[in-house]
């Protein structure tokens, strides 16, 4: 089991990777008026669930409900 120090660095370090990725994202959209790519929307919308599973782990979640 990770330590509370260890699994606020891991979510930082997946949060500065998903502001980087939706910044491009928006960039594209907002400047160059295109959509992202599908594929690039799933890679992001997974990395957003391992940072939740990181800050939360499925077996606290279950229990939430």
């Amino acid at each position: 089991m990770a330590t509370a120090k260890e699994k606020k660095e891991e979510a930082k370090a997946y949060l500065k990777k998903l502001r980087a990725d939706l910044r491009v994202m928006h960039l594209g959209v907002t400047e160059e008026l295109t959509l992202p790519d599908p594929a690039e929307v799933r890679k992001v919308m997974t990395q957003m669930e391992q940072l939740l599973e990181v800050i939360e782990p499925r077996s606290s979640r279950k229990t939430k409900k």
